[in-house]
């Protein structure tokens, strides 16, 4: 192995994560879809050669994708190996969720890189397209019982034979969508991101030369394993255990339960899942790969000093059975998997908090309240809507909990209203924090927000998410937060789903609104504890309102909030 220095691995290293960035950019810059525009729902990366384990990733893309990436290119290399074809010019495509993929709105392009004829590494890039199928516009389908209910499903395929393009998968996408323009406006934004990843690539071996870079990945992967252990070995030895359920699966109306025994045993840890409820009917399954990755992202919060390549994982053993919703196999349906890796991030953190209570903080939202709305504007044309929405996160040691932020699964930002408005034919009537919906503590957590929406031509209506019957928790005495709501109008007035938080087959006539209430996060202390000028402050803000106040401070509505 060549040996490098301090400054240039240091060096490597930012000029390395500066081409995943630059891919991400190129693709947000040039992608039709807003969710990848705007909401910046995409990841690139470099991974290894032979093993598909991390690298490299840019500092941009979504998180929970850097984690599953990995098993993709995995999935790619297995293809290979069978096959034994592969050549420079060559571009896999695919969607599975089952072999490294999430869900089947989020299609993967992995590349090879080679060298003097040598496979040198792959690069990968990924990103949520609006709709492929299935039947809902937009994917979420609250009451799939299988993948086959929510779109088209792609193994691993050869988009490109050494360089040139399969038209017939092209043509199947295209056939396969409700909004094949927005399709193949991402999927072209993608294949840009690669390119200009490729050329940025070849670029830095040309100058420092192939022996040197792939000592450099070896060392980035050796340093995160290090730092990792020595994360692990300052906890303390033990068994923590942590759960929490999910409303529902959109099918039965049941909790299910997602619940962690974790174990520290000096410089490695276990996380085992056995405990966790069997595979769902409905769509809030996820397979083994997005365990592991969203375990990843609950690590990379806590441990923020170690890199993110997939030598931070070589001391971690993950127990994740089949007989579980995190270990589901086809075709059980995943649309969901977004709500269900909320709750799994969340025990991950809770029972790290078991182990070193400094780290506790209270649950954030927990939702991404996943909506969509669909219909045909005048001209005939077809346009279909999909957005998630914001929320609080929950009170810590420190501080309040932050409000209307994204959830802790990923950096991706919420579409600007002024966006959806442009691209779609609706109006928000209603676009602000809601008030009472943070949990009270010495340090409340974060507001939820209220979003009303009109629609300017009928439009149907479907909603996944979560958080609807139990509330987001709070921890050291902190009260939960409000739970999250939804409702749509109808000729007779308001209504609201059997499910809370799943609904589909609502159609909404023009000049009709849909209204969602998403939930604060919850508190951390008790709320006698909160200073006086904060809650002064809160009042004086509509944070909380003075009945609320009353309640949940234990004071009396004469002279609230007044400084002790």
């Amino acid at each position: 192995m060549t040996a490098i220095d301090p400054v240039t691995l240091a060096v490597l290293k930012g000029r390395l994560e500066q081409i995943a960035d630059e891919m991400d950019a190129t693709l947000y810059r040039s992608a039709f879809n807003p969710i990848i525009a705007e909401a910046r729902d995409a990841c690139h990366g470099l991974y290894h050669a032979t093993t598909g384990d991390t690298l490299v990733q840019g500092t941009k893309g979504l998180p929970i994708f850097v984690g599953a990436m990995a098993f993709a290119v995995k999935a790619v290399i297995a293809k290979v190996e069978r096959e034994g074809s592969l050549e420079p010019g060559d571009t896999f495509l695919f969607n599975d969720p089952y072999s490294g993929g999430t869900h089947l709105n989020d299609f993967r392009l992995v590349r090879p890189v080679f060298r003097d004829g040598r496979l040198f590494c792959w690069l990968a890039s990924v990103g949520h397209w609006l709709d492929i199928g299935g039947n809902v516009p937009g994917g979420y389908n609250p009451k799939a019982t299988e993948s086959f209910q929510e779109g088209v499903r792609f193994p691993p395929v050869k988009l490109f034979s050494a360089g040139r393009l399969n038209q017939d998968i092209v043509d199947i996408l295209a056939a396969n969508t409700r909004v094949p323009t927005s399709n193949w406006g991402d999927l072209n934004g993608q294949l840009n991101a690669l390119d200009l990843g490729e050329r940025r690539f070849t670029a830095l071996l040309d100058e420092y030369g192939d022996r040197t870079v792939d000592a450099a990945f070896a060392a980035f992967s050796d340093r995160a394993e290090a730092l990792m252990r020595a994360a692990i070995r300052a906890l303390p030895d033990g068994r923590y255990s942590f759960s929490d359920v999910l409303d529902n699966d959109g099918i039965t109306d049941e909790p299910l339960t997602i619940a962690l025994d974790l174990t520290i045993d000096g410089d490695r840890m276990v996380l085992d899942f056995s405990r966790s409820s069997a595979p769902a009917q409905g769509p809030i399954n996820i397979s083994h790969a997005t365990t592991v990755a969203a375990c990843y992202v609950a690590l990379k919060h806590v441990f923020t000093e170690v890199p993110a390549n997939a030598g931070c994982l070589r001391p971690i053993t993950f127990t994740v059975p089949e007989t579980t919703l995190l270990g589901a196999g086809a075709p059980k349906p995943m649309a969901g998997y977004t709500e269900t890796i909320l709750r799994l991030i969340g025990v991950v953190l809770g029972a790290l908090a078991e182990a070193d209570p400094e780290r506790a903080t209270a649950a954030p939202f927990g939702t991404i309240n996943a909506l969509s709305l669909a219909g045909h504007r005048p001209d005939g044309s077809r346009w279909v809507m999909f957005s998630f929405f914001g929320g609080g996160l929950g009170g810590n040691p420190e501080t309040d909990g932050l409000s209307h932020a994204n959830n802790p699964i990923s950096t991706a930002t919420i579409p600007p209203v002024e966006i959806l408005e442009a691209a779609y034919p609706v109006v928000f009537t209603q676009w602000s924090l809601r008030p009472d919906s943070a949990g009270a503590g010495a340090h409340r957590g974060g507001l939820g927000a209220v979003y009303e929406i009109e629609t300017l031509t009928d439009a149907d209506v479907f909603l996944l998410g979560e958080r609807g019957k139990v509330a987001p928790f709070g921890v050291e005495g902190g009260q939960p937060a409000a739970l999250n709501r939804f409702a749509w109008q109808t000729p007779e007035g308001w209504a609201s789903p059997p499910m809370v938080s799943k609904v589909t087959d609502v159609r909404i006539r023009a000049g009709e609104r849909v209204r969602l209430e998403t939930p604060g996060g919850g508190g951390f202390g008790h709320p006698a504890e909160r200073n006086r000028d904060a809650l002064n402050r809160d009042l004086r803000l509509g944070y909380v309102t003075p009945e609320a106040a009353a309640r949940d401070y234990d004071l009396q509505e004469t002279g609230l909030g007044e400084t002790r």
